[in-house]
């Protein structure tokens, strides 16, 4: 049995999704072989499931959002494979009390994070973007590797994607000598382009407090963002502009794609070659995949889906257990899922679901093993 899952936002990490997976199969049948590969698909807990396996945690205290000081962990791996997740430095968890920031929120942090990995030894960098506070294009992360951004004045424009309509020279000849020796693979799930109607500002900006008239500015300041970069380093920017990823995370795919040469790929597809999934997958029989909420968004490059996808290929049965479940089984079917088990048909007390998520994990996971291994 491997049990490929993602985390139970708010309620389990991948790895005890994993842990309480295998206790409720083996109640069922004990001494069963089970094997384990938490994964993630480049949002929040990627760093988590690298650790999981086997790469070493590293820490940095690099700029929060909103310019207070955070601790962000990154894992890096003896081959030189590093793992980075920009919302350990940027992400909506280090807004002070929870306050948005929509115009101001910097990813100057995340290029800090950057620079200690490279620092560390990494010679390649798995990306993983999501969970942002930001919109500023990642001209704050490019800053932080010595890109200089500059207004009428010659005078660094401000934090945030806001300040960028003043923008007026941009400069990205002075970038660590690093990263041009470096590989950098964007891990997103998001193909949005960087402005427009379906760009970082009018789709994510919401989601970081962003109200209508901020929208538009935001949106103004990042297509003025691309036009001086264009000026600077030739029309690959306002390619990149347009480009799948480059509205990932507030922009800062944009940022990553013109400035740090960075490949775009689907997050989930990334990281299970990153956390050894291929070989694990050579040497089951059965998968159980999963993640907090089954529903449309998984169908759309989330982790159970790619998990799935890649067993179907290997001829593997697939079944899923989630918290809730908002998918029919006609989708379930067409993800190359048999069945789902959700903790709801357990428990319906949302609140009391997450607090005993582990227990009623447990519980499927029994039902599940029962149902299809005994």
């Amino acid at each position: 049995m491997l049990i490929a899952a993602d985390k139970f936002k708010g309620s389990l990490t991948a790895v005890e999704v994993a842990e309480h997976v295998t206790a409720g199969l083996r109640r069922a049948v004990p001494g069963l072989d089970v094997a384990a590969v938490p994964v993630a698909d480049g949002g929040d807990g990627t760093v988590a499931a690298a650790l999981a396996a086997g790469f070493t945690r590293h820490e940095a205290r690099v700029t929060g959002p909103t310019g207070t000081p955070v601790t962000a962990t990154f894992a890096l791996r003896a081959d030189g494979t590093a793992v980075v997740e920009m919302a350990e430095a940027s992400g909506l968890q280090h807004l002070p009390g929870g306050v948005f920031a929509p115009l101001t929120a910097t990813t100057y942090g995340t290029g800090e994070l950057l620079l200690a990995a490279l620092d560390a030894g990494a010679t390649s960098i798995v990306f993983g973007v999501g969970g942002s506070a930001t919109t500023d294009g990642g001209a704050g992360m490019l800053a932080a590797l010595g890109a200089r951004f500059l207004d009428a004045d010659g005078e660094p424009v401000g934090p945030g994607g806001g300040p960028l309509g003043e923008l007026a020279t941009a400069d990205l000849s002075g970038l660590d000598p690093r990263l041009a020796r470096t590989e950098i693979v964007l891990a997103s799930d998001v193909d949005n382009p960087l402005t427009g109607p379906k760009g970082a500002p009018a789709v994510y900006g919401p989601q970081k407090g962003a109200g209508e008239d901020d929208v538009a500015t935001l949106d103004a300041a990042l297509a003025h963002y691309a036009e001086v970069l264009e000026r600077a380093v030739g029309p690959k920017a306002a390619e990149y502009a347009l480009a799948p990823g480059a509205g990932a995370a507030g922009g800062i795919g944009y940022g990553a794609l013109v400035g740090l040469d960075a490949a775009f790929r689907p997050g989930i597809d990334v990281m299970l070659d990153v956390l050894g999934f291929g070989p694990a997958l050579a040497k089951a029989t059965f998968v159980i995949t999963g993640e907090g909420s089954l529903d449309e968004q998984t169908l759309h490059g989330k982790a159970p889906a790619g998990v799935a996808a890649a067993a179907r290929a290997a001829g593997l049965d697939v079944v899923a257990v989630c918290g809730r479940l908002q998918l029919p089984q006609e989708a379930l079917d067409r993800a190359g899922i048999r069945r789902a088990y959700a903790l709801t048909a357990l428990e319906s007390d949302p609140a009391r679901c997450m607090a005993e998520a582990g227990p009623l994990l447990e519980r499927a996971a029994e039902s599940l093993a029962r149902d299809f291994l005994v």
